[in-house]
C-alpha cells in the first residue's frame, strides 16, 4: 500500500495577486485540480493555477498545524517564505508532471 505524503502548499495566479495556502496528501492531484479550476471556489474565481511553494509534512496533523501557521501569516511572510524556496517564483509544478 501507498504512503500518504502529506504536504503544505502554496498557490498564486499569474499576476500574484492572490495567494492560496492549502494541504493536501496528494500534492500533484491537488494542484491538476487547481490548475482544470475543478470547481466553483476561490481558487478557482481567482485564476490560482501556480504552485510556488510546497512543504512535505509528517503527517495530517503536522501538515494542517503548518497550514494554519502559514495562513495566519501576514501576506508579507507569505512571500517570505516563497522567495527563500524559490526566489523567482517558477511554477514548481512542472516537476509533478
Amino acid at each position: 500500500m501507498e504512503e500518504k505524503q502529506f504536504c503544505v502548499y502554496i498557490m498564486t495566479n499569474f499576476q500574484r495577486s492572490v495567494l492560496y495556502t492549502g494541504v493536501t496528501s496528494n500534492l500533484a492531484k491537488r494542484v491538476f485540480q487547481h490548475k482544470m479550476k475543478d470547481g466553483d471556489g476561490f481558487t478557482s474565481r481567482y485564476g490560482v493555477t501556480k504552485l510556488v511553494y510546497a512543504e512535505a509534512c509528517d503527517s495530517a496533523e503536522a501538515a494542517i498545524a503548518r497550514e494554519k501557521q502559514i495562513k495566519g501569516g501576514s501576506r508579507k511572510k507569505k512571500i517570505e517564505l516563497i522567495e527563500k524556496e524559490n526566489p523567482d517564483w517558477k511554477d514548481l509544478s512542472e516537476a509533478l508532471f
